[in-house]
């Protein structure tokens, strides 16, 4: 039997230099989208697959991330106060269980490989989830987590969200060398972290959603750097095949790249049409820009 996936990694201990200034102050999984920050859609989806520990992997300057995920007394007793108590439930649904949240510094920022190595000794001998703030999932039915957390627990092994993208965009991305592949679910004999197109194996991608099995650790102990010169996951990943089964699947729902300034933009876009609170308007201003 597999063992259940109840602990998930935030990576987010990046300097979010493409936003700045924006990100000058203010963490990168800070900004918002519609009316939540990034960090709180993933947490969110965390909770919804069953995850019951949080470890977020932070740097300076993310104190911020911190206090949005503990109470504000001061805030809450005002919003009391003052009779929105609608308001104040939302602020409080917004906080996972006392006791299953964790923070650990990266210190330095070295690559995904090495924020989720920083997280070692608060996983264990356990799988894992990671969840990438940057990569928002608008999904279809059961979150993307759930859906992947599904096909773990059918075949076990790792598991990471994939997508298809265009050959001459392969070098953005970690990519999957295929064995066998069913139209959802793709068998993998390799990885490759940012491949030329012209060298790419595929141009079936991994995004920001991983589930790992321990085993992962021991590659990613040797500190060894990759592409841009920074400890890759992918390498550590691909280190682990074929002792470990490795599969990726491609999750129903529509990812939305917010590490980029225009897919931020987009996420923004997608979010508020898809609330029936929102979507007439947001479709009016659309049109009246498109005059």
């Amino acid at each position: 039997m597999t063992k259940p996936v109840r602990k998930a990694v935030f990576p987010v201990g990046g300097l979010g230099t493409r936003f700045l200034p924006a990100t000058k102050a203010m963490p990168k999984e800070m900004l918002p989208v519609v009316d939540k920050p990034l960090i709180q859609y993933a947490v969110e989806e965390a909770i919804e697959a069953g995850i019951e520990q949080f470890i977020f992997v932070t740097g300076r300057g993310k104190s911020a991330l911190e206090d949005h995920f503990d109470h504000s007394h001061e805030l809450e007793d005002t919003l009391h106060e003052k009779g929105k108590d609608e308001i104040l439930q939302t602020v409080r649904d917004i906080l996972p269980k006392p006791g299953s949240v964790f923070y650990t510094r990266q210190m330095k920022p070295n690559g995904l490989g090495h924020a989720v190595w920083c997280a070692k000794e608060l996983i264990g001998d356990e799988p894992f989830a990671v969840l990438l703030a940057d990569d928002l999932v608008l999904a279809q039915g059961q979150c993307c987590l759930s859906q992947m957390i599904d096909v773990y627990n059918e075949t076990g092994g790792n598991v990471v969200a994939i997508e298809e993208v265009p050959r001459e965009e392969t070098n953005k991305y970690g990519v999957l060398d295929v064995t066998a592949d069913d139209g959802r679910i793709a068998q993998a004999k390799g990885l490759v972290e940012k491949p030329a197109p012209e060298d790419a194996p595929s141009n079936l991608s991994i995004i920001g959603r991983y589930i790992l099995q321990p085993d992962v650790f021991a590659q990613l102990d040797k500190q060894e750097r990759g592409a841009g010169n920074e400890i890759q996951l992918t390498d550590a990943m691909a280190n682990t095949i074929p002792d470990v089964d490795f599969r990726g699947l491609r999750f129903e729902g529509r990812r939305y790249d917010c590490g980029s300034k225009v897919g931020f933009i987009e996420a923004n876009l997608g979010f508020a049409l898809a609330r029936d609170d929102m979507r007439d308007r947001v479709q009016k201003i659309i049109s009246d820009l498109n005059k």
